[in-house]
């Protein structure tokens, strides 16, 4: 007997059944549970393979494309459903690292299609570059797909994003000054432009050029920025269309048929739960849902083709940019956790800011998001330190609390309460069955599932593909 979560399990008893196609009573079996079942000629079997979110359970840099890539490994399609290319993931494949920033991680599975929903925002000429770096390194991307409502990140986002990022001065959000929030700003505004967009040159044109109009009265006056050329930005993107065209798809169906027909999915988030711009620590979040309620709007599947959804935590935690840390590290150990765990952004090369686990804020992430398990990633960086501490509660005004606090003014008086643990030190990288990792390594890792209420099913004690054990 094997779980019908357990997608190769699945796939194989699947390819051993005989096609069925009627049924004399009109019932119809869910195939839930994988066992031996007596078949007969007038039984309809419906299977059910695993949809999997993967997706980052603390501010991001969690190490999700690893764990998408390991994930990948059985899927039949890769779904990126938020962000843009502000966020970046690094797969390590022996001596080979890949940074992807908008391409889904899933497409080192050659297998696999690859899909960048309508939740996310797209920038066409870093794409083609990520397109074309994959190719050159022997990676084929040519089964990606890109849904035709996806938003356009345009030159005046970026322009946008970088002047408000300087007139904010020390209030600056922290922003890869990409364009990703502007370009969402119009979409929401219900003034972007879409990848279905380009398909009509025509069509692009009129539009871009209304929507240039608009930007230029804004930004020469308001910000004293230069006009920016309509027909000189469509050249450049309607060039760059014609590379695209195959790729640009109604991908909502492309999901819908593929989940009908009982195959595997997979989808990624960027950036973290506490990034999450309905969720995260505002008005120091990103400017999508990286939460599992994005995969639905970001992919238009709807949420009970969905079973599993999987948090990637960091064994400690990092945040990038501007924003409330409550566990932040100032100390030696924080040095230690950057240059031990190479805790630089993967886009932008800036500096993380480390500090001990925060089981408060995962404890969160895992209610917000429903998380069915935790892949808990860079125990071997742990090996380190003689003691290791977790937050499992805070003190605010003089009261401990466990919640974490959604009033920011709140969680900005917060103090961590710590539990102090011993260290192993000594190298787990070599661990591939919880049985190789030391005691103390164990009790850590116990305590935190016990905190959080949610089972940490798979570990990694290093970045290559084969350091990890799942229990």
């Amino acid at each position: 007997m094997c779980s019908w979560t357990d997608p190769a399990c699945i796939r194989g008893i699947r390819n051993t059944l005989p096609a069925v196609d009627s049924f004399a009573s009109g019932s119809q079996v869910n195939f839930l549970q994988a066992t031996t079942i007596p078949l007969r000629s007038q039984v309809r079997i419906v299977f059910r393979m695993t949809a999997t979110v993967v997706l980052g359970a603390q501010w991001g840099d969690e190490g999700k494309g690893r764990v998408t890539d390991y994930f990948a490994e059985s899927a039949e399609f890769v779904v990126r459903y938020q962000g843009g290319n502000n966020a970046g993931h690094t797969i390590i494949i022996g001596e080979e690292k890949f940074a992807l920033s908008l391409v889904p991680s899933g497409v080192m599975n050659q297998n696999a299609v690859p899909i960048i929903g309508c939740g996310a925002v797209v920038d066409p000429a870093v794409l083609l570059d990520e397109m074309e770096m994959l190719r050159s390194r022997g990676v084929d991307p040519s089964k990606l797909l890109i849904d035709s409502a996806a938003h356009l990140i345009m030159p005046y986002h970026r322009a946008l994003d970088e002047v408000l990022e300087a007139r904010r001065g020390d209030a600056n959000l922290g922003t890869t000054k990409k364009g990703i929030g502007p370009a969402y700003q119009d979409k929401f505004e219900r003034a972007g432009l879409r990848m279905q967009d380009l398909l009509d040159p025509g069509h692009f044109r009129a539009l871009l050029k209304n929507r240039v109009a608009e930007k230029n009265h804004v930004f020469t006056s308001a910000y004293g920025l230069e006009p920016f050329d309509a027909e000189v930005i469509a050249d450049h993107y309607l060039e760059m269309a014609e590379t695209l065209r195959p790729y640009i798809a109604d991908t909502t169906i492309v999901l819908h048929n593929a989940s009908k027909a009982g195959q595997n999915i997979l989808f990624e988030g960027a950036q973290g739960t506490l990034l999450d711009i309905n969720h995260g620590t505002y008005p120091f979040v990103t400017s999508s849902s990286p939460t599992a309620g994005g995969v639905t709007t970001g992919t238009g599947l709807g949420p009970k083709a969905i079973d599993e959804i999987v948090g990637v935590s960091k064994a400690y935690i990092t945040r990038v940019g501007s924003g409330i840390f409550p566990t932040e590290l100032f100390d030696e150990d924080g040095v230690t956790m950057v240059n031990l765990g190479h805790e630089y952004g993967v886009v932008t090369g800036r500096r993380r800011r480390p500090g001990w686990l925060d089981l408060v804020s995962l404890r969160y992430a895992a209610r917000i998001n429903s998380l069915t398990g935790i892949f808990l990633t860079k125990l071997d960086i742990l090996s380190a330190f003689n003691e290791i501490k977790l937050a499992n509660g805070y003190m605010l005004d003089g009261e401990v609390i466990t919640e974490f606090p959604r009033d920011q003014r709140e969680l900005a008086r917060v103090s961590p309460i710590y539990e102090t643990f011993p260290g192993w030190k000594s190298d787990v990288t070599g661990a591939r069955h919880w049985d190789d990792l030391p005691s103390e390594a164990q009790s850590y890792i116990k305590y935190i599932e016990k905190a959080i209420d949610t089972p940490i099913r798979w570990i990694s004690v290093g970045p290559e593909r084969q350091q990890l054990l799942e229990r």
